[in-house]
């Protein structure tokens, strides 16, 4: 039960950094799957918007 809990805990040397920062590690490099993303969140939740806006919940801050 513990591998499944933290089988995905690495710790990161600092001459490894490199490779996480680098241009292909990024989520949102791809501006299509980003629209597409978008348009998958409003079908299901019928809501848009606010991907740059830190926060969630009532929407009262």
């Amino acid at each position: 039960m513990g591998c499944l809990l933290f089988g995905g805990c690495q710790t990161v040397e600092p001459w490894q950094k490199g490779n996480l920062a680098d241009y292909s590690m990024k989520s949102d490099r791809d501006a299509l799957e980003n629209v597409m993303s978008a348009h998958v969140t409003f079908s299901r939740e019928a809501s848009t918007g606010g991907d740059g806006v830190g926060g969630d919940g009532c929407g009262c801050n």
